[in-house]
């Protein structure tokens, strides 16, 4: 009897960068070593609606999202530092939100730095968004003739990837150590 060819399970995992006012997030289906994009888009909250509003408005549509695309698990990135106070309480209040909206359908999560998804994606904790968002790109294939991601979707699905690595001890550049090495290394995957 010819033997059946192993079948590997699929992990969801969903990334969030929360926001007060633009909350981005990715979802990815990973296979083996593998992962592919099953959505990554932006939450765009009224900016004229009171912060409590902007909260359960947050909290609703996340929950909206994990009911669609049922992630095994989540990462998001945890705020860390900021210049204002009240900006932080709110970037916290958000953050809360967003865990709510998974941890009440009892999803596993895990929380990021800002440093820790950096490194994890360029090799460098101080790496700029805009290198974030090109790995991301190049790192899951995503068409460079397409539109760019708005940096909170890339936020988003860095802090996925940066959960997928941390899950399953991959390297995330095979030796190589900063993301212009990478890119050097990997000239087709600028196309």
């Amino acid at each position: 009897m010819p033997l059946s060819p192993e079948r590997t399970e699929t992990l969801i995992i969903l990334g969030i960068d929360p926001g007060s006012r633009h909350t981005g997030y990715g979802v990815l289906a990973v296979e083996g070593e593998r992962a592919r994009v099953v959505a990554v888009d932006v939450i765009h909250l009224d900016a004229q609606a009171s912060h409590p509003l902007r909260l359960l408005r947050l909290f609703e549509q996340l929950s909206a999202l994990v009911d669609r695309y049922r992630p095994d698990e989540c990462a998001l990135e945890m705020p860390v530092y900021g210049r204002n106070p009240q900006s932080m309480l709110k970037l916290g209040r958000a953050q809360a939100a967003a865990m709510l909206a998974v941890l009440t359908r009892q999803i596993p999560t895990v929380e990021y730095t800002p440093k820790e998804v950096k490194k994890a994606l360029t090799g460098r904790g101080n790496a700029t968004k805009e290198q974030v968002r090109f790995m991301v790109q190049a790192l899951l294939d995503l068409p460079s003739d397409q539109v760019k991601l708005a940096l909170d979707a890339s936020d988003a699905l860095a802090v996925a990837v940066c959960h997928w690595q941390h899950r399953t001890r991959l390297q995330p550049f095979r030796g190589h150590t900063s993301w212009a090495r990478f890119v050097q290394a990997h000239p087709e995957r600028l196309d």
